[in-house]
């Protein structure tokens, strides 16, 4: 995936932050480390809840719907399987069975229809499995927003603080690759497409209430898009702190002058 790339690949900045979110739509965890594999990080957005009367083709329920989804917790008792949740504490505070009939009682209380919870191994992922944004561009957006610059609006998997500091500098790595640390075993994505925002940006991580300038913020100056989405092509540790290289695309002209002087 993501073409063909230069030999050449340029530090771009460090692993600020790291985040997995277990449950769709759910509170994330913040991450001092993690493994990336190929469907993502290990146990991120590995369950969701399902809209079980929708026959639709994206039948989860999210916080686009509910946005009180925000506000409930994914926690974990004893040994985990896979390190994904056991319980959720939910946004009263009560801590219930993840797939406990009480769960899923309250949420399809608030939702106004029935849920049931799901578990799939590969993931449940609007676009790609791994998700990158540049702390520049959280930054920037916060300010034309006139918001405090908030991260977990955005439910990255992978906050780069870059070196140059540029708000949304990441649309010049799509088409290229990003590694996160140096060797030959260090993880590496491919970076396929910018990230299109919908109305989730929006909600307060804290509050679930809604604020519409921070969607119009994005629309206004970038067409809609902030950070961007990936693919994985070598799985790898992640962990705050590394450096993040990348290799960018070959740019279209410079590829079919190298095939004109192929012997």
């Amino acid at each position: 995936p993501g073409g063909t790339t230069s030999p050449m690949s340029i530090e771009i900045g460090t692993v600020e932050a790291l985040f997995r979110h277990p449950v769709k739509s759910m509170r994330g965890e913040r991450l001092d480390a993690a493994a990336l594999g190929w469907h993502g990080l290990d146990g991120d957005r590995r369950l969701a809840f399902r809209r079980v009367d929708d026959r639709g083709g994206f039948p989860w329920l999210t916080a686009s719907r509910l946005p009180a989804l925000l506000l409930y917790e994914p926690v974990r008792s004893g040994a985990a399987a896979g390190g994904l949740p056991t319980h959720v504490r939910t946004a009263g505070g009560e801590v219930l069975e993840l797939f406990g009939d009480a769960l899923a009682a309250e949420v399809g209380a608030r939702h106004g229809a029935p849920v049931a919870m799901l578990h799939l191994d590969r993931g449940i992922f609007d676009e790609a499995s791994v998700s990158v944004i540049a702390g520049a561009t959280v930054d920037e957006i916060g300010r034309l927003a006139a918001q405090p610059p908030d991260v977990r609006r955005f439910r990255p998997n992978v906050l780069v603080r870059t070196h140059r500091a540029l708000p949304f500098e990441e649309d010049d790595w799509v088409g290229g690759v990003l590694t996160f640390g140096r060797g030959s075993d260090a993880a590496a994505v491919a970076v396929t497409n910018r990230d299109e925002r919908c109305a989730m940006v929006g909600f307060d991580p804290d509050t679930a209430r809604n604020d519409p300038a921070v969607l119009r913020a994005i629309v206004r100056v970038r067409d809609n898009r902030a950070g961007v989405y990936a693919t994985v092509v070598r799985r790898g540790p992640l962990a705050v702190g590394q450096p993040v290289l990348l290799t960018p695309a070959v740019a279209p002209r410079a590829a079919r002058r190298a095939r004109a002087h192929r012997p």
